[in-house]
Order: C-alpha cells, then sequence, then structure tokens
C-alpha cells in the first residue's frame, strides 16, 4: 500500500508493473528523413525506403549541396520535401511546416529537384516502352484481343495559375479554368511511354497529337504497330479509333476491344493523379506547370518499375462515362478506315482467329 511520507508514495509491486508497461523509447536521427516504416514512407512520399534511397543515389550528383555549412540540407532531406510536394499538392508552407523547414528552403529545393529528373525524361520515358515490340504487342492482344497495339493515347488537363493576361485566353479550357492539356501513352504496365505537356488547355486533342514529335515518327514509320485512340482523335493507318457508327457486329466487336484496351490509359491517368496529389492543382505557371508533370511522369515509371504500392484512392471512371466530355472527329483518313476494316476483318469476323 502506498506511504503518504515517502518521496515516491507509490509501492514497490505497482513500481514493477510501471515498468513493465513502460513502452521503450526510440530515438530517430532527426538528419535521416528515411528511418521510419515502410507505411509511413508511402503515406507521406509514395515510395518505400528502398525507394527513396534509389532516388537518392540517382539525384544526388545533380542536386546535392556541396557544403553542409550553416546545416544545409541532406540529400535524403531534400528527396522527402520534393515528394511531399509531389503526393500531397499543398501549399508550400504546409510542406515547409511539416519537414520543419522555411518555405524559401522548400521552393529552391523541389524546384533543383524537378530540373534534375527533367534530365531522365528521355531516360525512363520511352516509346513504345522498355520491352521489346512483341511483348508490348502481346500484352495489349491478352486484354481483349485488340492486334497490333503497341500504345494506348489519350489527354489530360492539369489546372495551373493563371497565366499572364497576355496569353490567358489561350490555356482556358472548356470549362472556363485555366489548364494545360497533357499528351501520354502508356504500354499494357501503366508505364508512361510519351509525354507532351507544352500545350494550353485550349488546345484539342488531335490537334496536339498532329503537332507532336510521336505523330511524325508514326507517320514516318519508324515503329511497327499502331496506337489506340478514342474518337477525339483522327482515324489514320498508324492510329485506331473506334468506328462511330457500327453496323455489323464485327464492327461492334472492334469498338469492344479497342473500348477495353484504351482502359489501360485511364488507369494510367488516374494511378498517375493519385500517386502524386500536386497534378490535381498546380499553382505555378505554365512553364513551370509542363516541368512538374515531366517530374512526375519520370517518378510515376520508376515507381512502376520497382513495383512501388500503387495507391488504393485511385478512381477509375465507368466505361460508359469515359467519352463522354470530348469533341469527336467527324473525319477520318481513307487510309485509316481501310486499316481499321482490315483488322476488323482478320481479327473480329471470325471469332476462331486468335493474334499472336
Amino acid at each position: 500500500m502506498a506511504s503518504p511520507f515517502l518521496d515516491n508514495p507509490v509501492d514497490i509491486g505497482a513500481q514493477i508493473v510501471q515498468r513493465a508497461l513502460r513502452r521503450e523509447r526510440v530515438l530517430r536521427d532527426k538528419q535521416n528523413p528515411l528511418a521510419f516504416s515502410d507505411a509511413n514512407l508511402h503515406e507521406k512520399y509514395r515510395f518505400s525506403a528502398e525507394g527513396m534511397l534509389y532516388l537518392c543515389r540517382l539525384l544526388e550528383p545533380h542536386i546535392k549541396n556541396p557544403t553542409r555549412r550553416s546545416h544545409a540540407t541532406t540529400v535524403p532531406q531534400m528527396i522527402c520535401i520534393a515528394l511531399r510536394f509531389f503526393a500531397s499538392g499543398t501549399y508550400l508552407y504546409e510542406v515547409g511546416d511539416a519537414e520543419k523547414l522555411s518555405k524559401n528552403t522548400v521552393c529552391r529545393t523541389i524546384r533543383r529537384v524537378v530540373i534534375a529528373l527533367q534530365k531522365y525524361l528521355n531516360k525512363f520515358v520511352v516509346f513504345p516502352g522498355h520491352l521489346p515490340t512483341v511483348a508490348i504487342k502481346e500484352g495489349f492482344s491478352n486484354i481483349a484481343g485488340f492486334p497490333r497495339a503497341i500504345g494506348v493515347i489519350d489527354c489530360t488537363h492539369i489546372p495551373i495559375s493563371t497565366p499572364i493576361k497576355e496569353i490567358e485566353a489561350t490555356y482556358l479550357n472548356r470549362k472556363a479554368t485555366h489548364s494545360l492539356n497533357v499528351q501520354i501513352t502508356c504500354d499494357h504496365q501503366c508505364m508512361v511511354t510519351s509525354l507532351d505537356a507544352r500545350w494550353p488547355g485550349s488546345m484539342h486533342d488531335n490537334q496536339i497529337f498532329e503537332n507532336s514529335s510521336l505523330c511524325t515518327r508514326l507517320r514516318e514509320g519508324l515503329f511497327d504497330g499502331v496506337l489506340v485512340g478514342d474518337k477525339t482523335y483522327a482515324c489514320q493507318s498508324f492510329l485506331m479509333t473506334p468506328y462511330p457508327d457500327p453496323e455489323t457486329t464485327p464492327q461492334h466487336d472492334f469498338n469492344m476491344a479497342l473500348r477495353q484496351t484504351r482502359r489501360k490509359i485511364e488507369k494510367t491517368l488516374a494511378i498517375l493523379k493519385a500517386r502524386f496529389n500536386c497534378l490535381r492543382d498546380l499553382r505555378v505557371s505554365p512553364e513551370r506547370a509542363s516541368q512538374i508533370v515531366g517530374a512526375c511522369v519520370v517518378l510515376h515509371n520508376i515507381a512502376t518499375i520497382r513495383k512501388e504500392r500503387v495507391p488504393e484512392e485511385y478512381y477509375l471512371p465507368p466505361d460508359d462515362d469515359i467519352d463522354d466530355d470530348v469533341d469527336p472527329i467527324t473525319w477520318d483518313q481513307p487510309a485509316g478506315r481501310a486499316v481499321r476494316d482490315a483488322i476488323t476483318a482478320e481479327y473480329f469476323t471470325d471469332q476462331l482467329n486468335t493474334f499472336v
């Protein structure tokens, strides 16, 4: 029983119980932001500890401070600051509060990491992909039986701050908000295989494609296969789009296979935006926004290659809603119609045929 006349009125038995139940303090190195569980790191930064160490090794030659004077931020700290911004999309001062750094330091660090990631854009984003073309075709064919596909294409709007007055109107999209219209292609594994983030929100998807280097390379016949797109694109010999008014069963089957195959780009965009919430509203200029999009795409491909955890909260729109908010193209090129009819006749007229 406790005595009121002792300095420690708790009896010996109670002290033993307290010591047994007391949790051992775990002291973490404040200079090592990676000293947390993978679950915690995924929630904050979208990468595991091993993935973040890989990013540190990859970017260190480009972002490392030449000295540790004045307590300069370390490479792991810089990676954490940038990933915290990409993953959360919050204001810079909130990122600074979370990482216990000033807003100016956060801004400079994010800028440095973005520029460093841009240097790897052509290494990690390759068309038609890092796998052999035959493997990519087979991967797409396994989805719904659509043959010859080497990629799926679509555009997505990335909201940005109001640009300067001289160019403001060109960045107004059909919803009367300012955005970039970003063209992306992907493979069957949701890897981004090409990116064009230069264009304002008022630009139509097909116009962006016609002005892209990807279209030029496809027109020159540099790739063996076709892209798969929706009704916002004109059907060409290297870009298959659905029949606008299917009349026969094979044409309906062609459209169904194309639609199911094209879901890969919808999934890729959904994962990309869920992984990096900053892409839902970039409060920066068009030029800076384009660079941040490129950095996030590089990180997405690295995460995909390393099989990092996919965010559970990504939203994939219902199949019926995918094409509801687009301006359809009412003309198709004769060569495109001929290739589309040939594919329909060879692969969808007789369902016993399979693509190898």
